[in-house]
C-alpha cells in the first residue's frame, strides 16, 4: 500500500525538479513500468521515489551530466533495462561494500570478522544480503527500497567508507544537488 504523504513528498521533488529546468524530463514512469523494473531488479522503490519517477523521468543530460573522472552516471533511465550503465550503477553499494569488506574493511555491527579471505567474502554476501538494497536517484545519490516507506535520506555512496547524507528526503535533496546556493558574505561571494 502506498502511503500519500510518501506520494506528496515525491512530487514536492518533482516539481522542483521541474521548476530548475536544467534536466530532459520525460513522461513518468507507468505501472506497468514499474513492475517490470522491480521484477527484473529484485527491489520496491519507495513511495516518495515511486511518485517522483511516476511524475516525470529525469534523464541523462549531455554536457550537465558529464563527470570528467566517471564519478557520475546521472540520472538512471529507467526504461534502459539492458543497459550495463544501468546495471552498474544498481549494483554500484553492494559491490563497493564487497570491494571494501576484500580490502579490510567490516561493518562494526556483524560480529567478528573471518581471517580467511574466502570465508570473509561468502560471510558478507550472506549479511548483505540481509541490508537494505539502495537504488539509485542520481549518480551515486540512493534511496532505501521499500514500498511503504517514504521520508529517508538521500546518501551518496562513492564508497562503503565514504558515504554521507545529500538530503533529509528527496525534496532536501533536490535543492541541495541542483539548487545553485547564494553566497551573501561581502567579497567571499565573489569567490564562491
Amino acid at each position: 500500500m502506498t502511503n500519500g504523504a510518501g506520494v506528496e513528498l515525491g512530487i514536492k521533488a518533482a516539481r522542483r525538479m521541474a521548476n530548475l529546468d536544467l534536466v530532459d524530463i520525460q513522461p513518468g514512469l507507468t505501472d506497468t513500468e514499474f513492475v517490470t523494473i522491480e521484477r527484473r531488479f529484485g527491489f520496491e522503490f519507495a513511495d516518495d521515489h515511486r511518485a517522483f519517477l511516476a511524475a516525470g523521468l529525469p534523464v541523462w543530460t549531455p554536457g550537465h551530466d558529464d563527470h570528467p573522472a566517471k564519478a557520475s552516471w546521472g540520472w538512471p533511465n529507467w526504461r534502459q533495462l539492458g543497459s550495463t550503465t544501468l546495471q552498474e550503477q544498481v549494483d554500484w553499494p553492494f559491490a563497493t561494500a564487497l570491494d571494501d569488506i576484500q580490502h579490510g574493511e567490516w561493518p562494526p555491527g556483524w560480529s567478528n570478522r573471518p581471517h580467511d579471505l574466502v570465508r570473509r567474502m561468502a560471510k558478507a554476501k550472506r549479511l548483505l544480503a540481509d541490508v537494505p538494497r539502495m537504488i539509485p536517484v542520481y549518480a551515486h545519490r540512493y534511496l532505501p527500497a521499500g514500498r511503504g516507506s517514504f521520508g529517508h535520506p538521500v546518501l551518496s555512496i562513492h564508497r562503503l567508507t565514504d558515504s554521507i547524507v545529500y538530503g533529509h528526503d528527496l525534496a532536501h535533496y533536490i535543492d541541495q544537488e541542483f539548487r545553485e546556493p547564494k553566497a551573501t558574505v561581502a567579497f567571499w561571494r565573489d569567490y564562491v
